[in-house]
């Protein structure tokens, strides 16, 4: 077993050694720091613990108008012997044809042989499969542009963790939220929680890439959606995406596994009018110490 994976991982590296051939640009292939470099340790020493499964995306132009368009990768340690977990993504595409899409593409991998790379091949598919999604979603805007009043939707998501530690972890998190423009923030500690707030489709990729591949201990409590004719701007109720931590209940042992100081937790929903969440969170009303 130890053989085929290390088989496979080099194989991977070679892939992603052809990609960056291919596509050198700044942008165009992007790989986590320790992406490659944790993999490369592993084929040194095949006897320690199996290294994060390799993650990447590649960034590339589609038809006349230069659409940008993004392949999110994630490879299991057995590619390419078994699929891999892709999904492609457009600002240029609404929520329900990226769906179709990906369903598509998903579908296409599957056919292929077992045992091929197929990254190069599932990217060249989205590249000639895209454009009719495009066109569609060319007129869909072009008819709305043309509507005097545009109402748009600020959506809210609670999102409650068992705990929220690991530096990896809260790295994804931030990075997601700045780049789906959400602000909100999270807490880190025990339990840990997340309120992000944004446009709809934005949220709901944030919640769809930190949950990816497999967060267990992790539920969504609570959705909020106002609409309104302006700007949903003037809807946030937080104006960055904030990293929260208060003051512990005591430090045990090497994990910090504490509790983090909730009545300090409750006034800060209570200043950006969220007191009600409180209860929806843990089920208890909170009050706060008279002081």
């Amino acid at each position: 077993m130890a053989a085929a994976v290390r088989e496979c991982l080099e194989l991977q590296l070679l892939e992603v050694e052809m990609l960056l051939s291919m596509f050198p640009g700044k942008g165009e292939v992007n790989l986590g720091e320790d992406a490659v470099p944790g993999v490369q340790r592993y084929l040194g020493n095949p006897d320690g613990a199996l290294p994060p499964q390799l993650e990447y995306s590649i960034a590339f132009d589609v038809g006349e108008e230069k659409v940008k368009v993004e392949l999110q990768v994630l490879l299991p340690h057995m590619y390419p012997h078994v699929t891999p977990q892709l999904f492609a993504r457009s600002d240029a595409l609404h929520r329900q044809q990226q769906l179709q899409l990906n369903t598509g593409l998903t579908s296409h991998i599957s056919s292929l042989s077992s045992g091929e790379l197929c990254i190069y091949e599932a990217m060249q598919w989205v590249k000639e499969n895209i454009l009719p999604y495009l066109e569609d979603s060319k007129i869909s805007s072009e008819s709305t542009s043309k509507e005097v009043v545009v109402k748009e939707t600020l959506h809210r998501m609670w999102i409650y963790s068992h705990h929220i530690y690991r530096q990896e972890l809260r790295k994804k998190i931030f990075d997601c939220a700045k780049k789906l423009n959400l602000t909100g923030f999270c807490l880190t500690g025990k339990p840990g929680v997340i309120c992000v707030e944004g446009l709809k489709e934005n949220c709901e990729e944030f919640w769809r890439v930190i949950r990816y591949p497999n967060w267990k201990h992790i539920s969504c409590k609570h959705v909020e959606n106002v609409e309104t004719e302006g700007s949903i701007n003037n809807l946030r109720l937080f104006h960055a995406f904030e990293d929260l931590q208060f003051q512990a209940h005591g430090d045990y042992g090497l994990r910090n596994d504490y509790h983090m100081d909730l009545g300090q937790f409750l006034e800060f929903l209570k200043q950006h009018q969220s007191g009600h969440i409180f209860q929806i969170l843990f089920g208890v009303e909170g009050k706060v110490s008279d002081k």
